[in-house]
């Protein structure tokens, strides 16, 4: 009996080397889209011999910053990330990718980050009909959902205390998404700035002749 041995990623189904190969040949900006239990994440990828570069990513808790009060790993904040992404990637003069998937499923929400990164510009060839439609981008399957068994109140309650508790109807779902969406389009985020305020010229010269007195 012969044993050969392979790559840790390809017996953890992470990495298709031969998908990773047209990569490093083709020399193409590639995206990676990860949805865990509770986020959704992405990053467009530049690769080289040396070792990958991460160009720019996203994380769905940055829509926190655009006033985002629903789910962070659902179609809408999918669609959300893409497009925040692709904002980064063109604000970068990136304007072409190609979508890498590696071991994982292509699944709606990964197309509707597709969708949001296409619709900020960014170049990626894929197919119309593997995109989810507008209706449910919005988030509109989500606010009829709601509106059917908002009768039964425990129920209502315990299917979307997450959005209750952030102080989001689930009912206007659509017209919230509508709203963060007009926001990130428009660069209108709450983060405040990292950098520290500049300290006034007579400020420096007052603190510099305290000095030269003692």
């Amino acid at each position: 009996m012969v044993y050969t041995s392979t790559f840790r990623r390809i017996r953890e189904r992470k990495t298709n080397y031969r998908k990773r190969e047209k990569l490093l040949i083709g020399k193409k900006d590639f995206v990676t889209v990860n949805v865990s239990d509770q986020n959704v994440s992405a990053q467009l990828i530049r690769p080289d011999l040396l070792g990958d570069k991460v160009m720019a990513s996203v994380h769905s808790n940055e829509l926190l910053s655009y006033g985002w009060k629903g789910s962070r790993k659902n179609i809408p904040s999918c669609y959300l990330v893409g497009l925040l992404l692709g904002k980064k990637c063109i604000q970068k003069k990136i304007t072409r990718a190609i979508l890498y998937v590696g071991k994982r499923h292509f699944t709606t929400k990964i197309a509707a980050c597709l969708k949001g990164m296409s619709e900020a510009g960014l170049e990626m060839p894929f197919s119309e009909e593997i995109l989810p439609t507008e209706e449910r981008i919005q988030g509109n399957h989500i606010a009829e959902y709601a509106k059917k068994i908002k009768s039964n109140d425990d129920l209502y309650k315990s299917r979307f205390s997450s959005n209750l508790g952030s102080g989001l109807e689930p009912e206007k779902y659509p017209n919230h998404f509508s709203e963060v969406k007009d926001r990130i389009v428009n660069d209108k985020s709450d983060k405040k700035s990292d950098k520290m305020p500049k300290t006034p010229k007579s400020a420096k010269a007052t603190s510099k002749k305290k000095g030269e007195s003692k």
